[in-house]
């Protein structure tokens, strides 16, 4: 903070002008110029503004006279400013110095809330700074809650289930650890479990004629009807409970999925064409799983370049053409369905393209992955192969038009050169929204793709 320390200093101009450089400015010579009261010189320090400030007053001077700006001035301008840095300062630390509170943090801009899904910690652990302490649950991603400061956490404020908005105060810290045993589970439940202490005689004199004034109404409620209990919306009927069977509320996420879905559903117009590929190449030269995900990333792209229009979309009376290719990937997670996204994914090689996608997918299942990471996207791709699937129909991600499945890998008896041999297939399905996109194009899109898996040397020859 600003701090004043005064020293003597010799009067003369060697001082000041060493000093005073940054907040002098030339003015004529005044006949009668004001001296320092007792010859001192004030200096303000303040490290993160101005450095260091002297000699807020007036000294004489051989020849041209130098006068600073008045001191009132500069202080007030360094006050606001330090003012400035304390309130942006204020959202995790309270005005006692050993004490912080934890904060949701901003969740993004199309995320308003969130629910508190669970606690990490508890009351009494020890914290390091940015650990996560409690971990909040929105209709897209899982954020962290994190400790601003290392120390104890005193109490928790907020529960598990509420709604909380970015800002809202989770947990409070301690720095220095004093004041944290107070607050622990067991001590909180005795202290719920007390009883309060008996009211004093003029206490209980007071108390008495309040009951009488609120009897009346009691008494009438309780002769009135009952409020009818509400009524389960016709939508979402709700079954009668069974034995054997637990209610579990649904999860922000998992009803953003079902939400986007069934919007999808009664958006676009569905229709989904099917073909098969030849996976011998990629068994014989890479194994099942090596350059999978690569190859039909490249083969869409490929695809989407000579199909453009499965690449745009519509909106409203217009159609959107996109000329980059932002791939999003369909990953299954243990909380739900997220789709991170490969930004302008026809810059990247297959190596590039492979190496990313495992980067992303790894931070969708550890919960780590960003808003940012899975926002936009003009294509996507499930691959329902990994977990067995054999064939499926799969859904548009609003806002794209079209979306490819691709299926598990089976060996079939296939005829090859007038032969019946067996060979490693896989069905490929591409839905589309018919809307925009006809089934002419739909069909050489998917064809496309069917050929680069078959014989990647087309990308290279472009053929």
């Amino acid at each position: 903070m600003l701090g004043v320390l005064r020293r003597k200093a010799a009067s003369g101009a060697s001082s000041a002008s060493v000093y005073g450089k940054s907040l002098y400015k030339l003015k004529p010579a005044v006949p009668t110029p004001r001296p320092c009261s007792a010859a001192a010189e004030e200096i303000i320090h303040y490290t993160r503004g101005f450095g260091g400030a002297r000699t807020f007053c007036h000294l004489p001077f051989a020849g041209p006279m130098k006068t600073l700006m008045p001191k009132r001035e500069v202080v007030g301008i360094l006050q606001q400013d330090v003012n400035m840095q304390i309130w942006s300062r204020s959202s995790s630390s309270s005005t006692e110095g050993d004490i912080v509170e934890a904060v949701v943090p901003f969740m993004g801009e199309s995320i308003s809330d969130g629910t508190l899904a669970t606690f990490l910690k508890k009351p009494g652990d020890r914290v390091e700074v940015d650990e996560p302490i409690a971990q909040v649950e929105t209709d897209k991603v899982t954020i962290d809650v994190n400790s601003p400061e290392a120390g104890v956490i005193q109490k928790f404020i907020a529960k598990e289930g509420d709604t909380v908005e970015p800002g809202t105060k989770v947990a409070i810290i301690s720095r220095s650890g004093e004041g944290a045993t107070h607050v622990a589970p067991s001590d909180e439940k005795a202290s719920q479990k007390a009883p309060p202490p008996p009211p004093t005689p003029a206490e209980e004199k007071k108390e008495k004629p309040t009951p009488k004034t609120e009897t009346t109404p009691v008494v009438e409620k309780a002769k009135g009807s009952p409020a009818p209990p509400p009524k389960p919306s016709a939508a979402e009927p709700q079954l009668p409970p069974k034995e054997r069977e637990r209610r579990v509320p649904m999860t922000r996420l998992r009803k953003r999925v079902a939400t986007r879905l069934k919007d999808s559903q009664n958006t676009f117009a569905l229709l989904t064409t099917f073909n098969e590929v030849d996976m011998m190449h990629f068994f014989e030269k890479h194994g099942v799983k090596l350059g999978l995900m690569s190859g039909f990333v490249k083969a869409a792209i490929s695809a989407l370049q000579r199909q453009p229009i499965v690449n745009a979309v519509i909106d409203g009376d217009d159609i959107i053409y996109r000329d980059y290719v932002d791939i999003s990937i369909a990953v299954g997670t243990p909380k739900g369905l997220v789709v991170p996204v490969l930004r302008n994914a026809e810059r990247m090689n297959f190596a590039e393209v492979e190496k990313e996608i495992n980067t992303l997918a790894k931070k969708a299942n550890d919960g780590t992955i960003s808003i940012d990471e899975m926002a936009g996207g003009t294509f996507t791709i499930s691959n329902g192969g990994v977990y067995g699937s054999l064939l499926s129909t799969p859904i548009i991600n609003p806002p794209q038009s079209a979306i490819l499945g691709m299926h598990s890998i089976v060996n079939r008896p296939m005829v090859v050169g007038g032969e019946i041999i067996p060979r490693p297939m896989m069905y490929i399905a591409l839905t589309y929204d018919h809307r925009l996109i006809d089934g002419r194009e739909a069909v050489f899109f998917l064809r496309r793709i069917k050929d680069v898996v078959e014989d990647p040397r087309r990308l290279l020859l472009d053929v």
